[in-house]
């Protein structure tokens, strides 16, 4: 089965692109990444982890034991960089598309409340 890219496998190599983490580490920078929003819990954050290692993207990169508790810690591989850097310019072409759209809707359409689009992208 083709790995597929998700918002939280995504979250997850943008976190391990900063540095080399263990799990908890992960799942700190997945919610300080996203404000809070997004929150991993610990099966979802190892079975991203499981597949993004199948994949190629991350490596074990060390253990180390901390209060009597193993961690083990991550890297990003250059095949995870690369598909991070795809997944980031997919996502910015469709943001770009979707600031278009919703620019060009008229005020009172079905669905808008005439808030403004920021032009950020």
């Amino acid at each position: 089965m083709a790995f597929r890219m998700t918002e939280q496998s995504y979250l997850v190599l943008l976190a391990l692109a900063q540095q080399p983490r263990h799990g908890y580490g992960v799942a700190q920078a997945v919610k300080d990444l996203t404000d809070g929003a997004v929150r991993l819990g610990a099966g979802t954050l190892y079975g991203i982890l499981d597949r993004i290692v199948a994949e190629g993207y991350a490596e074990a990169s060390g253990e180390q034991v901390v209060d009597g508790r193993l961690r083990r810690y991550y890297r990003l591989t250059d095949a995870g960089g690369d598909a991070l850097a795809a997944e980031t310019t997919r996502l910015q072409a469709l943001a770009r598309r979707a600031h278009q759209v919703l620019r060009a809707r008229p005020a009172g359409q079905l669905g808008f409340t005439g808030r403004t689009v920021a032009s950020a992208v």
